[in-house]
């Protein structure tokens, strides 16, 4: 009976004290790190099932990712926007392996492809954790949907106020690096 009681005790202590604590909820589907604490080792591999062509809709209209495949610890995607069938914006983004995890980075561009973001600086997301088939970077959520099917949750940040975007998007392609 000791033994089971125990066996409780260390069960509860180390669920307080997994990685999950290392995060808060900033919206209804994604999260932030809590104050001093790092990404939990991940590697591109995790990432792979990403590599493609992505359709779908957001913010308002068509939406389109793609995405390389991994190569040396990195995928290169771009993102873009249409509206009434003008390009509205553009993403450029880089998927990374850094110090043991992943960091998700994007500058915007706008139609003409004058940049958003300082020449230096890059928005970034770090890796929080996969949990239940949902990838979870800082602000962001992927929720893979079988193989073909992507939904993206995206926390966006305006005068002070955070308010989610839902994305859904399907794969139209797959992309993949012939071997070397």
């Amino acid at each position: 009976m000791i033994i089971k009681h125990l066996a409780l005790l260390m069960l509860t202590l180390g669920l307080c004290f997994t990685p999950s604590q290392a995060q808060e909820r900033l919206t209804e589907h994604t999260l932030k790190l809590s104050a001093g604490k790092q990404s939990p080792a991940a590697t591109i591999a995790d990432m792979s099932w990403l590599a493609g062509q992505w359709i779908g809709e957001g913010l308002g209209g068509l939406t389109e990712e793609v995405w390389s495949p991994p190569r040396n610890g990195v995928m290169m995607g771009m993102f873009r926007l249409v509206r009434d069938g003008k390009p509205i914006f553009y993403e450029l983004l880089t998927l990374a392996e850094e110090k043991g995890s992943l960091t998700l980075r994007l500058k915007h561009f706008n139609a003409d492809l004058t940049g958003w973001e300082e020449k230096d600086k890059t928005i970034d997301f770090p890796f929080i954790m996969k949990a239940d088939g949902v990838v979870h970077f800082e602000g962001l959520a992927w929720r893979p949907e079988g193989p073909d099917a992507l939904t993206i949750y995206l926390a966006i940040r305006r005068d002070g106020n955070v308010r989610e975007e839902k994305f859904q998007l399907r794969r139209v392609s797959v992309l993949r690096f012939d071997a070397q």
